[in-house]
């Protein structure tokens, strides 16, 4: 058999790996990560105001959480295009991404409070989940077509 009949059930397998390590992270996410905006989402949030929580433990884990979604991310786009530009280039993306999402959901925090609950919400979902791997496997597939 040639190299060409193991290389999809390979990148296929390799794509669920890394896909069923999103759910573990989903999964263990109140062990793994410290979060109190977690139970906070959960309830009627428009009425409460916001829990209190600790900036540097609550930086260190957005930081934690959102680099291993990175990491899985940007293992993903490799298995799926092999190709290291669109690598640089996503990575470079997501530390964009990341920096302008920190200092807006700390911004809205101290500034807003309370009042822009779902803001905050939005905010610190992208900073969280894995979405912008559903944004950019589409994009660089167009790309990689037209190009």
């Amino acid at each position: 058999m040639s190299d060409k009949n193991y290389s999809r059930p390979l990148k296929i397998l390799l794509f669920l790996l890394l896909l069923f390590g999103f759910v573990l992270i989903r999964y263990n996410e109140d062990v793994l990560f410290y979060d109190p905006f977690l139970s906070y989402f959960k309830d009627n949030f428009n009425h409460m105001p916001l829990p209190e929580f600790d900036n540097f433990r609550l930086i260190l884990n957005l930081c934690f959480r959102y680099g291993l979604n990175m990491l899985l991310s940007l293992a993903m786009i490799y298995v799926i295009f092999r190709d290291w530009t669109m690598i640089k280039f996503a990575f470079f993306l997501y530390l964009t991404a990341f920096v302008v999402l920190l200092i807006s959901f700390f911004m809205v925090i101290h500034f807003c409070g309370a009042h822009n609950n779902f803001l905050l919400f939005y905010i610190r979902r992208f900073l969280i989940q894995p979405l912008f791997v559903l944004l950019f496997i589409p994009a660089f597939y167009f790309q990689k077509r037209n190009s």
